[in-house]
């Protein structure tokens, strides 16, 4: 049987007297889009945070390919391949499309034995125009700032970027809200081609038509415990809003 590249067993997390996530156990596996619902103040975003190395969980364990994995900071979880794209995307606006790709980690050339250093923008262009041809995504031009873009542009951007850093568990959060329909249709594109390249993404929304667009499998949360977690095909939207609004929990079901 495969492996689950994330592993997360009964991992809590206490902001002082509240219990932002309570004992939940949950597994992602090699190749699949696993849906994260429920509603506001459910837990799923503290539990993300947890994985990604945001937060440090007070108790749980969580195993990423197999091993034992401590985040102290988002860096050490994406140095193992754990990239997080949230809602802000965390993109310069004032920089063009190559440069974001590689923020934070620009590409350099040296000069007389490393004394003189300078960005090496050929390199970063032709790289990020690779990345983003993986992905079937086309931009007119990769020098526009990214501000000109669209929203679901941007999106393409930073998952683009994620990629090409060798993502190998990539979590998205609300990554169609505020865009239009054809927008929102080529980001769950971009999210079928991850599935397809054999990367799991854990895909947070409020929007139950993308649940059932792209996701293999779902997880409900209310009030910081895990209330259900099905195959996408066995259930329908009027069971899933009953369990996020807690007319059913299947955690209390022996």
């Amino acid at each position: 049987m495969t492996e689950p590249v994330l592993s997360i067993r009964k991992l809590t997390k206490r902001f002082g007297g509240l219990v932002a996530v309570d004992d939940v156990s949950w597994d992602v596996y090699p190749g699949e889009v696993v849906a994260l619902l429920g509603d506001n103040g459910a837990g799923k975003s503290t539990l993300i945070k947890c994985v990604s190395g945001v937060y440090q969980p007070d108790e749980g364990e969580i195993c990423f390919e197999g091993r034992l994995s401590h985040f102290a900071r988002p860096m050490d979880a994406r140095r193992q391949g754990i990239e997080t794209i949230y809602q802000d995307l965390a993109l310069a606006n004032n920089l063009d499309v190559s440069a974001n790709i590689f923020l934070g980690r620009e590409a350099k050339k040296r000069y007389l034995a490393g004394l003189i250093r300078t960005l090496d923008e050929q390199m970063m262009l032709r790289e990020s125009r690779a990345a983003l041809e993986s992905l079937a995504i086309q931009f007119p031009s990769l020098t526009q700032p990214i501000e000109s873009l669209s929203g679901g542009q941007r999106q393409a951007v930073a998952i683009a970027r994620a990629v090409y850093w060798d993502a190998r568990l990539m979590i998205m959060d609300e990554p169609t809200n505020n865009l239009g329909v054809p927008e929102q249709h080529k980001v769950l594109e971009l999210i079928r081609k991850l599935r397809d390249q054999g990367v799991p993404v854990i895909l947070i929304t409020h929007t139950l038509p993308d649940v059932f667009a792209v996701s293999d499998r779902l997880m409900v949360m209310r009030r910081g415990h895990k209330v259900t977690e099905k195959r996408t095909t066995e259930t329908h939207t009027e069971e899933l809003v009953q369990y996020m609004v807690g007319a059913l929990d299947d955690t209390r079901v022996q």
